[in-house]
């Protein structure tokens, strides 16, 4: 099959259309990235070039193509318990809590960090109903379809210890050997739903005792950052923490938020 041209001005409307709908910053240098996620799409459609394809989400805009517009141009990289030390300040944090703790993961992606969470806190509270809840939201649907299926390939969850293996997740047999899917009393302390970070609304049940927002902001720009954080602080409870990512530093966005460790924040009004 023909290479589909990808033309300046193509670029540069995509770049825009991502950019209003989802705060994604595409540099030029992610042009082939684009193309590669995007010509699938176009090909799929029968479209015989980008201009084509965009001038068709142009005069639909309620086409159910949009969410798929905006899954392909997403990045999804993720593990479980990535950045572990994260998890020890959440265990160490929900500890003094006696119950009703509360976590917004709001990159959850395919549902790993999410889980992760549940897993601590389970540790801490051992499954007592409604000691803890979470929710997890992304904006790419095709993720949180895999999140909520909870299904994983058995090396996803190698560097988990074995009792940690053996006490959230089921290990598949048959045609469903070399996989695992999470044990259903943990899965269901968890919410999942779709969320756009820029959306004027999340709908999401705060406050939160915890939030994670972890290598989202740097697919935004310092504006879109900032608007984010803003709205983060008030949906934490006195006392909250905010975790980001490794390559983030939310002291330097927000006059509003300190720092409490590595890539971990608490807000200035809780801080005496």
């Amino acid at each position: 099959m023909n290479r589909i041209p990808l033309t300046d001005a193509d670029f540069k409307y995509i770049s825009k259309l991502i950019y209003q709908r989802a705060g994604i910053v595409l540099a030029d240098n992610k042009r082939e990235m684009v193309y590669n996620r995007l010509a699938r799409r176009v090909q799929s459609l029968s479209f015989e070039s980008f201009t084509e394809y965009l001038r068709f989400l142009e005069i639909n805009p309620g086409n159910d193509e949009w969410q798929s517009f905006t899954n392909a141009l997403t990045t999804n990289l993720t593990s479980f318990f990535r950045e572990s030390h994260h998890f020890d300040v959440l265990k160490e944090h929900a500890e003094k809590s006696r119950s009703n703790y509360k976590v917004w993961s709001a990159a959850a992606s395919t549902g790993e960090e999410p889980y992760s969470i549940a897993i601590t806190l389970s540790d801490v509270f051992s499954m007592k109903h409604d000691a803890y809840q979470i929710i997890a939201s992304d904006i790419d649907t095709n993720v949180l379809e895999t999140a909520e299926k909870g299904i994983y390939k058995l090396e996803q969850v190698r560097e988990l210890s074995q009792e940690m293996v053996h006490n959230y997740f089921l290990r598949g047999t048959g045609q469903r050997s070399g996989m695992v899917k999470v044990k259903p009393e943990l899965a269901s302390k968890i919410k999942f739903q779709q969320v756009n970070l820029l959306a004027n609304e999340w709908n999401v049940p705060g406050p939160f005792d915890a939030i994670f927002c972890r290598n989202v902001m740097i697919y935004f720009d310092k504006e879109t950052q900032e608007r984010i954080l803003k709205r983060f602080i008030p949906l934490l409870k006195p006392g909250g923490i905010l975790f980001a990512g490794h390559s983030e530093n939310f002291t330097q966005l927000s006059k509003d938020l300190y720092s409490k460790g590595q890539t971990v924040y608490g807000t200035l009004k809780d801080k005496k």
